[in-house]
């Protein structure tokens, strides 16, 4: 697929989703204070967990716990009773005590710009990373999550096997001032069309263009 192919793409279900309100948590405006640190901790916090959990539990945590100085220092059981609503809880609260500890020692309290940095630190893999890079700083990235690699292949965008390899497939595909509309259009894309199973063809934007939907009609 042609760049010129992908930004008709981009065009088309930015034209759908126009005027309405996106339903992720990290695209809404936040209670708290939104900066590099909270939404990086949010982000490590939505990993395997629905958007409305993760929002409630943030807003929680961010509430007693705004910075990484307060958080290194808090008690490791309160962390985990303010968090205990999100999947895998307790290994989370231990992850983002110690991110914080490390932010604090090493970077001087300061979330860095680097992917290679960030990925050093627990439970931040490329996903959660790029996500810190795109919302928090506006860096050019592509969050590669479930809906955006399934979402790619399936039109015909790339041919991977993994998100990391649909991440490089992208970054080339896609012209890399477009980099950032990508996670949040898919993820709804996704949620409310192309679910992973029965996609709605039958109100779909981008049937024309998709190499599932012409196989399955040949």
């Amino acid at each position: 697929m042609s760049q010129k192919v992908f930004c008709e793409v981009l065009d088309r279900l930015t034209k759908l989703f126009e005027g309405t309100e996106s339903p992720t948590a990290l695209a809404k405006t936040p209670t708290w204070n939104a900066t590099p640190f909270t939404v990086l901790i949010s982000t490590v916090l939505s990993q395997r967990n629905r958007d409305e959990i993760t929002y409630a539990a943030s807003e929680r945590l961010f509430k007693k716990y705004p910075t990484p100085e307060t958080l290194v220092d808090a008690d490791l059981d309160d962390v985990n009773d303010i968090i205990s609503n999100v999947n895998f809880h307790f290994n989370k609260a231990k992850a983002i005590k110690e991110i914080s500890r490390i932010l604090c020692e090493d970077y001087n309290s300061e979330v860095p710009k680097d992917i290679n940095e960030l990925v050093k630190l627990p439970m931040v893999g490329r996903k959660t990373a790029n996500c810190l890079l795109g919302y928090a700083y506006r860096i050019d990235s592509i969050c590669v999550d479930t809906h955006v690699h399934r979402i790619s292949n399936r039109i015909g965008i790339v041919d991977s096997k993994t998100p990391e390899e649909t991440e490089m497939q992208l970054q080339t595909a896609v012209p890399r001032d477009r980099w950032l509309e990508i996670n949040d259009l898919f993820v709804r894309f996704g949620q409310e069309i192309c679910t992973p199973q029965r996609p709605k063809h039958q109100i779909c934007p981008l049937k024309d263009l998709c190499r599932e939907f012409r196989n399955e009609s040949e």
